[in-house]
């Protein structure tokens, strides 16, 4: 979406910006007390490449500068000029290393008045801080290029990374991440007051909002603007099943999902579970009048599945104000660049200071949840957005004294997570090298929140793609669900992952406890899922053949996974002679070795006796000598 913004007054040389950070003691014995206020500096620019035009080589209408990144992250271009774009300039063509994209030139902002920001959508990651060259072929009158890091990605000053590092590294971090490896599946519900609207607002599809932003059905009450008060009104017709808890608990073991993250705070700022911080909860606000979230992980508990709960930590639009946006904004202002309000609760905020709800509400409430739950496995953070580096960082560390064996997400700021997630229904491509353990979350159908009218569910076999293309690449895949008010999963949801955990069930051995092998896949290309708009968009078209596998390993066994239902003669070239010494080939669901044979072109074998409708099947193949 391009905006356009009357900007300010700056100098867009180096800034020094003095910002007063609310420290926050952190104790699991003692409750949070604000103990002082410090200065820090922190110097927004100085990870920022500034191309002048007059420093560059020229060649035509191709412009190229070599330069340095201070800092490895995801950077965004944008090109600075000092007039409008006309006709026939309305395009760039750009080049860093082996990327290459071109894209048209739009007025995204105004800076100083008169200078023209064109930032591209396309993102450069840049993983180390070698030498850079890039090259920008344009007929457009500018005067120089930024290169800035992306705003969802902000960089830290590093000041605390030691002692995040010491936290991260420790025995019950390194324990937990190692059982969250394991487990693979999870399953990922959004639920809440939203649940009960199913995406529609006095008559009108949340799709058909008049605002920007998502239209996913849990952004209820920012898509229609709605005014607080009259949101929670919605609180007092919240009463959904009793039977929900044990209903839930059940459907992810028919699954064979190992573990489940809840929303116990949304954006919305309601509460599933009983809080002393904000009577906007479960117990005090609604006819239900009981601890909903408690419920569900004695359930998952008793079912042995691990329980995880999701907080919204940086959005919360009943009491987090306009989520510190006036703030971030003031120096984004000074500094010329865009201050994105997606997520910000800027039609009716709440009279509080941001900095009064971290220390009221965010903070508490975390520590409700890890007292409330003394088995908890992980708390999944979200709405980052303008949460600074010291907040992001207490976040971690409360965490960490009350039970280090919690783990944290990504999404609580500032690489302070545990593990990283690829994005809201995003897989990494095959050669993307993370640096720390990831999870992909994905919807069964184009929602989080449960969507009345969108019944555009995904088939058993493309959730199960999904799963083994994850798989394959060494991750997990947590996997939502949307109940409706009454808690109710969309039947046709709850059939298709049933479907889906028949197979899981059969082939556990080649799932859980696995781990990338050499490469995660032979056959046709990838099929990349780019994000949750990009599916509802495109949809999903793919065929499986017999020369298809995707690989996953375990001590001294390769495992082969076909999504084909052929029967008949298979090749496996990526298990050619030289690639292992395989010592037998077992097809799992039988307990009959199959004959194979191992050559220079590859594992030649023979597929029988499939389940007619069978999703694929997983061949267990053992190495000698691994």
């Amino acid at each position: 979406m391009n905006v356009t913004k009357p900007f300010f007054k700056m100098n867009p040389a180096r800034y020094i910006v003095v910002f007063t950070v609310l420290l926050v003691s952190i104790s699991c014995k003692k409750k949070i007390n604000t103990i002082t206020l410090n200065k820090v500096e922190f110097d927004q620019t100085n990870n920022w490449i500034l191309l002048e035009r007059t420093d560059v080589k020229k060649e035509n209408n191709t412009f190229s500068w070599n330069f340095k990144v201070k800092q490895p992250a995801e950077y965004v271009i944008q090109i600075v000029s000092n007039d409008e774009l006309s006709e026939g300039e309305n395009y760039a063509k750009v080049k860093i290393g082996a990327h290459e994209f071109k894209e048209s030139l739009s007025k995204n902002y105004v800076i100083n008045a008169t200078k023209i920001v064109s930032e591209f959508k396309n993102r450069i990651q840049f993983k180390n801080t070698e030498k850079q060259r890039i090259s920008i072929t344009t007929d457009a009158n500018f005067n120089k290029l930024r290169i800035i890091p992306h705003y969802k990605k902000p960089i830290g000053s590093g000041n605390y990374h030691q002692e995040w590092l010491t936290m991260h590294q420790s025995n019950e971090k390194q324990e937990a991440l190692k059982r969250f490896k394991e487990a693979k599946l999870g399953m990922f519900i959004h639920w809440g007051l939203y649940s009960q609207a199913g995406g529609i607002w006095k008559g009108t599809k949340i799709n058909n909002s008049p605002y920007p932003g998502p239209k996913v059905a849990e952004w209820l009450m920012y898509a229609f603007k709605i005014p607080r008060e009259e949101y929670k009104k919605l609180a007092k017709t919240f009463n959904p099943d009793k039977s929900f808890a044990k209903n839930i608990a059940k459907l992810a073991k028919d699954v064979g999902m190992k573990y489940i993250v809840i929303t116990s705070k949304h954006h919305d700022g309601f509460s599933l579970f009983n809080s002393k911080s904000s009577a906007y909860n479960m117990v005090d606000a609604t006819p239900y009048n009981a601890d909903i979230i408690k419920e569900l992980y004695d359930a998952c508990l008793k079912e042995g599945i691990d329980f995880g709960v999701y907080y919204s930590h940086g959005n919360d639009w009943m009491d987090g104000t306009d989520g510190n946006y006036a703030n971030v904004k003031k120096v984004n202002d000074s500094l010329g660049i865009y201050t994105h309000p997606t997520g910000k609760n800027l039609w009716n905020p709440s009279k509080n200071t941001h900095k009064e709800y971290l220390q009221n509400k965010a903070y508490p409430q975390i520590k409700e949840l890890l007292t409330l739950l003394p088995e908890l496995r992980l708390i999944w953070f979200d709405g980052t957005g303008f949460v600074t580096e010291k907040q992001a960082f207490n976040f971690y560390k409360l965490v960490y004294d009350i039970n280090p064996k919690v783990l944290v997400n990504r999404r609580v700021g500032y690489s302070f997570g545990d593990y990283l997630d690829a994005g809201d229904n995003k897989i990494p491509s095959a050669s993307e090298k993370l640096e720390k353990y990831w999870e992909t979350c994905g919807t069964t159908n184009n929602s989080w929140g449960y969507k009345s009218y969108d019944k555009d569910w995904k088939s058993p076999k493309e959730l199960l793609y999904y799963f083994v293309d994850i798989l394959s690449k060494g991750g997990n895949y947590l996997l939502n669900i949307g109940p409706d008010g009454k808690g109710n999963v969309p039947e046709t949801s709850a059939k298709n992952l049933r479907e889906m955990g028949k197979w899981i069930h059969q082939n556990a051995d080649a799932i859980y406890g696995t781990s990338r092998w050499k490469i995660p896949n032979e056959g046709q290309e990838e099929t990349l899922l780019e994000g949750t708009g990009h599916r509802a968009v495109k949809g999903f078209k793919r065929n499986f053949t017999s020369k298809d596998f995707w690989f996953t390993s375990k001590d001294n066994k390769v495992y082969v996974i076909s999504l084909s239902n052929t029967e008949g003669d298979i090749l496996i070239k990526s298990l050619r002679k030289g690639e292992g010494s395989v010592e037998q080939v077992k097809l799992l669901g039988s307990d009959k070795p199959l004959v194979w044979d191992q050559n220079k072109n590859g594992l030649k074998t023979t597929i029988t006796s499939l389940p007619i409708n069978s999703l694929g099947y997983a061949l267990e193949i053992t190495l000698k000598n691994k």
